[in-house]
C-alpha cells in the first residue's frame, strides 16, 4: 500500500513535516524532549533543534521548556502545539481523501514485483 507524507513549506527554510510533528506528539505524550529523542532513537540535541525550529517558525513557541536541575528538565506542549498537530493530522487525512481514488489506479498500475515493496 502507498503512503502519503505531508510535507508544508511554510517557510523556504523550515518544513513542517510528519518527524517534527511526531517529535511534537512525542513529546506531549512523554513530558521531556529527551524522552521523546529516545523514543524516537534520535540524538537529545536533533530533538531540541527540530523542536527550536519550530519554536523560531511561529509566532507562538509549540513547546515549552524548563531547565533541568536534579529531577532533570521538562517539555509540555503549547496549546498551540497541540493545535498545530490537530491541524496537521486533519489536512493528512483531506489529503489522503483527496488522491484516494487516483493512488488506488496508480497502485493498480505498478508491476507486480514493485507491489510487494510498497
Amino acid at each position: 500500500m502507498a503512503r502519503v507524507l505531508l510535507r508544508l513549506y511554510l517557510s523556504s527554510d523550515r518544513p513542517l513535516g510528519p518527524g517534527k510533528i511526531k517529535i511534537l506528539e512525542s513529546i506531549r505524550d512523554g513530558g521531556s524532549i529527551s524522552e521523546a529523542a529516545r523514543g524516537m532513537k534520535m540524538s537529545y540535541r536533533s530533538a531540541w533543534l527540530l523542536v527550536d525550529s519550530m519554536n523560531a517558525l511561529f509566532r507562538k513557541p509549540v513547546v515549552d521548556t524548563r531547565q533541568g536541575g536534579r529531577g532533570g528538565g521538562s517539555a509540555t506542549l503549547t496549546e498551540f502545539g497541540a493545535d498545530l498537530i490537530r491541524r496537521y493530522r486533519a489536512m493528512e487525512r483531506a489529503t489522503r481523501r483527496a488522491i484516494a481514488k487516483d493512488l488506488v489506479v496508480l497502485e493498480r498500475r505498478l508491476r507486480s514485483s514493485t507491489r510487494k515493496h510498497a
